[in-house]
């Protein structure tokens, strides 16, 4: 694959990747950050992609990685608040996303690359670097979790009689 096939490509999982970065990261500067680092990388490394079919699971994992080394170094920064981000505040009112947000890391990874960014099993086991079993236990896991926690959010939500 050349730079030009790559840069096509990337035009259309840019979205798609972006939606994963930012579930990562809960930060739109952030998650655009991890992005265009991932995207940087992949350009860097492109020669090494031995089949182009998989290009897709491949820059995933670049910015699992991305995302990772920005969440290591936000741990060295003293958090100062900010104002909301206006282009995700439909997304943050969603209880659902804090739902994901407070899983594990262990099961967030995978609800977030199956279940936001589209991806099959088989893509993200292979993003994930783990065996397809694995990321299906994984996701089926995280939605008993998930729908345990929305559950009694609902119900602590419910008036009073």
């Amino acid at each position: 694959m050349n730079e030009n096939e790559f840069a096509a490509n990337i035009q259309d999982m840019r979205s798609r990747l972006y939606r994963t970065a930012y579930l990562y990261l809960g930060s739109e500067a952030d998650a655009l950050d991890a992005v265009d680092e991932a995207v940087y990388r992949g350009l860097l490394s492109i020669k090494r992609l031995r089949r182009p079919e998989l290009l897709r699971t491949w820059m995933t994992r670049i910015l699992i990685n991305a995302c990772k080394d920005e969440l290591r170094r936000k741990k060295r920064v003293v958090l100062v608040p900010a104002l909301p981000e206006s282009a995700a505040a439909e997304f943050d009112a969603l209880p659902i996303r804090d739902a994901v947000l407070r899983l594990p890391a262990e099961l967030k990874a995978p609800v977030i690359l199956r279940y936001f960014s589209g991806l099959t099993i088989a893509e993200t086991a292979g993003a994930l670097g783990i065996p397809q079993g694995t990321a299906a236990t994984r996701v089926r896991r995280a939605l008993r979790v998930l729908r345990l926690e929305l559950l009694e959010e609902e119900t602590a939500n419910e008036p009073k009689r």
